[in-house]
């Protein structure tokens, strides 16, 4: 179902989101990239200004905005140069509460979307494993059915929102014979016996970015945990996936945009062989090439964009979406990096931190090379 989208409305969230933005992060990330994470009371501070969750409907605590107003929020923050924190905030407004908007039942979606919605609670989703990547059949963490329990048990890895969730939507085994048909989700609340979480990821980029370790060990959740049926976890990933490469095109476009703005910039400031270095026709050249690149790109997620909002977006076409754009906001970040020659490979300059926070976009939420297998699966068959 689609909802018709209000542009003066939309340019005005986005203004505003900007304000917010600029008032809550600018002056405080450095700060938060050196020491690996963002504040916990950030999250209220995003609630408060009404940008967490912004299309869960106002039953569940929202404000039921269409989808576009929620892409909003992520794609400010990236080309505003905070990659690690529209991650976050992606998997928290984009993944898990979906999650819970389309599977969860009345009791689940309100015991939690209204704190997802406000910030009282960090939403996590747990897939991956250390032995189980882009394989999701190969998960090992398993579910056993005890009364009016489940005992959980294994551990998960690169876990976004980690360190601060509350409720973590965890994949798990609860029939170990019957491969993807054995898979179940579950909405696991972080504060019950049995959870632990391990250390923040030490990555080479996004570095106040919340990825973490997750373990249960003999963790006891309640049967009403279980999120939709059971058995039907991989069907309900495959189909909640095409939402999430598409946020994350739509991340790597906004991300591209701002590489472009910054480069921009400096080469209209910076002089060389005494002139500007917009002058020089090796800038003219590398800026049109990679201007072109960007627009062709934002003009397809844009159409992603619609497309998901009428309900029309397949999983082929969302991973088209995932595999172009990330890709080029690489090609964006590589192209604006060599512009600033010596410069840019400071830290004092912002062209750094976009060029290696943008290259785990060609890994989660599936590699380019899954994606590239899902499309040719879409025109060519199975292999």
């Amino acid at each position: 179902m689609t909802m018709s989208v209000d542009k003066e409305e939309l340019a005005m969230f986005r203004d505003s989101v900007v304000k917010v933005l600029e008032k809550e992060v600018t002056p405080h990330y450095e700060t938060w990239e050196k020491s690996g994470l963002v504040p916990r009371e950030l999250w209220n501070t995003l609630g408060d200004a009404g940008m967490l969750c912004v299309d869960v409907p106002e039953e569940w605590g929202g404000i039921g905005a269409p989808f576009q107003f929620s892409v909003v929020v992520g794609e400010e923050l990236a080309r505003m140069g905070f990659g690690a924190l529209s991650t976050n905030v992606m998997v928290h407004s984009d993944i898990v509460a979906p999650y819970l908007s389309h599977m969860g039942n009345d009791e689940q979606r309100q015991q939690w979307l209204p704190r997802l919605v406000s910030g009282e609670a960090v939403g996590a989703i747990a897939m991956t494993e250390p032995g189980a990547g882009s394989d999701l059949q190969a998960i090992r963490t398993s579910a056993v059915k005890d009364g009016d329990e489940y005992i959980l048990n294994g551990s998960k890895t690169f876990i976004t929102n980690g360190q601060h969730a509350d409720m973590v939507i965890v994949a798990a085994k609860t029939d170990p014979k019957a491969g993807a048909r054995g898979i179940s989700l579950f909405l696991v609340d972080t504060s019950l016996p049995g959870f632990s979480k391990g250390r923040n990821l030490d990555k080479i980029g996004q570095h106040s970015g919340d990825t973490s370790e997750l373990f249960f060990s003999d963790m006891r959740i309640p049967a009403s945990a279980l999120l939709g049926e059971e058995g039907q976890g991989f069907i309900y990933l495959m189909r909640e996936l095409p939402r999430e490469r598409l946020v994350i095109g739509a991340l790597g476009v906004a991300a591209a945009r701002g590489s472009l703005d910054l480069t921009i910039a400096y080469a209209q400031e910076r002089e060389l062989f005494g002139q500007k270095l917009a002058q020089l026709q090796n800038t003219r050249f590398e800026i049109a090439r990679m201007e072109t690149d960007y627009r062709i790109n934002k003009a397809f997620v844009d159409q992603c964009i619609d497309q998901y909002d009428m309900g029309e977006l397949d999983a082929p076409t969302a991973s088209m979406a995932k595999y172009s754009a990330t890709e080029m906001q690489c090609r964006v970040a590589d192209g604006c990096l060599q512009l600033f020659g010596g410069y840019g490979y400071t830290t004092e300059y912002p062209i750094s931190r976009a060029f290696i926070d943008a290259r785990v976009q060609r890994i989660y939420g599936g590699t380019s090379e899954v994606m590239k297998e899902i499309i040719a699966r879409s025109v060519l068959g199975k292999a």
